[in-house]
């Protein structure tokens, strides 16, 4: 597995105060790994430019680029501010955002922005770079969502067996013991998927059994990161419930949410699963999705 920790930190900058909260949580991030911060901007701008009656004193383009400068500087600033010792640089670009910044992610340790961004609708619940991002980006996405993000409570990481599921747990473990806080790991089933496993046979499901056989595959699943990680304290949570719906009620004091970048019964070709999509739209608190080539 590639360590990317060592890679420098990648933020969406857009202006908005979302994008800041997002650089803020960035540059802890970045000073608790001892890696640079990249903030990136890029501006759409459309062509031909639009017509204007009068001359101007600067071009349509110019202006767009100005205000980027603008915007970079005060996030900059407030990622000094939130992290006074690390390297900060800064990208300008033009064209798409979401498009650069997938670009720009398989390079990078850990692409980082914010829920909303200027050009959201009154009421959408997570911006089209958000969107974008956790479903196309070549590494691993922490979307800030939630008023303050602060570096307090556990880390919640989602639970499922299967290797995307172990990336996310080397993340969260990582992070755990960096922060110096628990990890509660969650790992949820349902009836119904038991339902339909045995539909061809006439049997009565031992649904205390099930709970059991769960609860040993949560504990086998996590043994090997508990070695590697003994200072971390573990709650772990076996929950007959939806995936979604389990982790964020075991995130309601939770500092940051960890999934895969799918779970069981993906789709081919589909960029991001229902459990991921479901907490980025809902989460109360940062939520990271992990690829499993980039988890550090």
């Amino acid at each position: 597995m590639t360590d990317t920790t060592r890679r420098p930190i990648l933020v969406g900058v857009d202006g908005s105060s979302s994008s800041l909260q997002a650089v803020r949580w960035a540059a802890r991030e970045a000073a608790r790994r001892g890696v640079p911060l990249t903030l990136l901007h890029s501006c759409f701008v459309p062509s031909p430019e639009p017509y204007t009656p009068i001359r101007l004193p600067r071009t349509y383009r110019q202006a767009l680029l100005d205000q980027g400068r603008e915007w970079l500087a005060d996030a900059e600033s407030a990622a000094r501010e939130a992290a006074p010792d690390i390297a900060v640089t800064t990208q300008l670009h033009t064209g798409g955002a979401a498009d650069q910044l997938i670009r720009e992610s398989g390079a990078v340790g850990l692409v980082v922005l914010g829920s909303r961004g200027l050009g959201g609708f009154t009421g959408l619940l997570l911006g089209s770079v958000a969107v974008a991002l956790a479903a196309h980006s070549h590494g691993s996405v922490v979307v800030v969502r939630g008023e303050s993000a602060p570096d307090t409570g556990s880390i919640v990481v989602g639970v499922d067996g299967s290797p995307l599921s172990d990336a996310a747990v080397d993340f969260a473990f990582a992070a755990a013991s960096s922060r110096g806080v628990p990890l509660v790991a969650v790992h949820a089933w349902t009836a119904h998927a038991l339902q339909d496993s045995w539909v061809v046979l006439p049997m009565r499901i031992d649904y205390e059994a099930v709970a059991e056989d769960e609860e040993q595959l949560l504990a086998d699943r996590l043994s090997a990161w508990q070695a590697k990680y003994p200072d971390v304290e573990v709650r772990q949570r076996v929950i007959q419930d939806r995936p979604a719906h389990a982790l964020l009620t075991e995130a309601h004091d939770a500092q940051l949410i960890v999934v895969g970048s799918h779970g069981r019964g993906r789709l081919t070709g589909l960029g991001l699963g229902s459990t991921s999509q479901a907490l980025l739209h809902h989460s109360e608190c940062p939520v990271a999705v992990i690829r499993p080539d980039t988890a550090g």
